[in-house]
């Protein structure tokens, strides 16, 4: 198993992700805007290379998605479905990979029952299919997101592994959100998690493919 832009803005900066990180090959390829383009802070705006915190627990850049998830006690759900769905071992694998990782909270605005019954073996294939939609090949921080969405007028593009679209864009106030197929809507809290085979950026809401 392979894992895991319509509004129009007039300018989209990576600057404006900086506020964003702080409150915390198909392989999609996202070319790196030119150094003279970003501003001279952008830099700030990838810390993958710290160990930030997730959900008050360090997060190692030298250890892989999976191992990180683990600790955060604010994750615990992502990873029992990641477990549930058998796709603990791929995200452990080399990758890269970018993750769109639903927060506790997130899965909580899905009914209980409905909860419970994904993590059933019988419903195996669709917790797979919603999962590895919050997953895109590829390394992207929040500058690489800034500049796709720069080049698609205020919204970047991303084809996840299970290979619908996410439109991800520049909501204003530092905040940037991402619109699933169903028109369903989830905002980045944390970005930039750097792990070693790639990043996560923290979400508010689960994600769905049609």
């Amino acid at each position: 198993m392979k894992m895991i832009r319509t509004a129009s803005f007039a300018t989209v900066s990576a600057a404006a992700l900086l506020t964003l990180a702080a409150c915390g090959n198909n392989e999609t390829k996202v070319e790196k805007a030119p150094a003279d383009a970003m501003p001279a802070d952008s830099a700030a705006m990838a810390p993958v290379t710290t160990d930030p915190m997730v959900g008050g627990v360090a997060m190692s850049p030298a250890d892989n998605i999976v191992t990180n998830a683990a600790k955060a006690p604010n994750l615990t759900t992502l990873v029992a479905a990641v477990q549930a769905a058998g796709l603990a071992t791929t995200l452990q694998g080399p990758g890269p990979f970018t993750v769109f990782a639903p927060d506790n909270a997130a899965f909580e605005k899905i009914p209980a029952a409905t909860r419970t019954s994904l993590m059933e073996p019988a419903q195996k294939a669709a917790l797979t299919k919603i999962l590895t939609y919050h997953v895109v090949p590829g390394r992207l921080t929040a500058a690489d997101i800034a500049a796709e969405a720069q080049k698609g007028g205020g919204t970047a593009t991303l084809t996840t592994v299970q290979g619908e679209k996410l439109m991800v864009k520049d909501a204003g106030g530092g905040k940037w959100t991402i619109t699933d197929a169903k028109g369903g809507t989830s905002t980045i809290t944390q970005a930039d998690v750097g792990q070693s085979n790639g990043v996560v950026h923290v979400i508010d809401t689960v994600l769905m493919p049609k």
